[in-house]
């Protein structure tokens, strides 16, 4: 018999043993019990109903939520420049709470995150060297930005009719348009990877979220503060 003839050949017994493979059915020959389910294990263990986990939430939400309200009503209303009897003390005093809160914020994160689990996926060398670079980049955006701006000028200086001569488009401004929020959320993501800590991730984002929605309400009404003093200057 030839080799063609051979390969033609197929003995009955032999179709009958043949597995064919199922593309669609393939997961019933899988063997879970050798999967390594610790990434599904570490988010189960999280606890979003401690007491750290929403005293943290909380104050993420609220820190923006605070100088956004506050600042809005000194420009309607002058009052704390009337208290204080300066606009600049006014606005010192209000960037002296707004400093804080913001530890505060950063110590119930801390706190929340070592109350619960560390992460085995995340508890690695070159994921702690990835969370020292994070923070790294993100002390430079802080401290940047700061520099930049002044302390009246980062700390909501435009509501209380202290403005800036020209809009900040140097570094880091050139690179992020709000380099002081984006810094910051890496400077927490880059304390909980080397915390290895999935609750610090979570937290995280929802700093991050509420940054988002804080720009959004912050961006336009600082756009229109600047506008109303360019119409006052052409009046004049």
């Amino acid at each position: 018999m030839s080799e063609a003839a051979a390969a033609r050949y197929q003995d009955p017994g032999e179709e009958k043993s043949a597995v064919p493979l199922d593309c669609c059915g393939g997961l019933n020959n899988v063997d879970f019990s050798k999967m390594d389910l610790m990434l599904i294990e570490g988010l189960l263990k999280l606890n979003f109903q401690g007491s750290s986990f929403c005293v943290a939430v909380a104050s993420i939400i609220f820190n923006p939520f605070f100088w956004n309200v506050v600042a809005r009503w000194e420009h309607r209303t002058r009052s704390l420049s009337k208290l204080f009897g300066s606009r600049y003390l006014a606005c010192y005093c209000l960037g002296f709470v707004i400093i804080l809160l913001n530890v505060y914020r950063s110590h119930s994160m801390t706190v929340a995150m070592k109350a619960q689990a560390k992460w085995e996926v995340m508890d690695r060398t070159d994921v702690f060297y990835a969370g020292v670079g994070l923070m790294v980049l993100g002390t430079v955006l802080v401290v940047s930005s700061f520099l930049a701006l002044g302390f009246t000028g980062t700390f909501l200086g435009d509501y209380f009719g202290i403005l800036m001569d020209e809009k900040v488009t140097g570094f880091p401004f050139n690179i992020t348009e709000n380099p002081m929020y984006w810094g910051s959320t890496a400077n927490y993501t880059g304390l909980a990877l080397i915390g290895a800590s999935p609750v610090g991730l979570v937290l995280t984002a929802i700093v991050a979220v509420v940054y988002k929605v804080a720009i959004r309400f912050e961006g336009p009404f600082t756009e229109l503060i600047y506008q109303e003093r360019s119409q006052r200057r052409k009046r004049e």
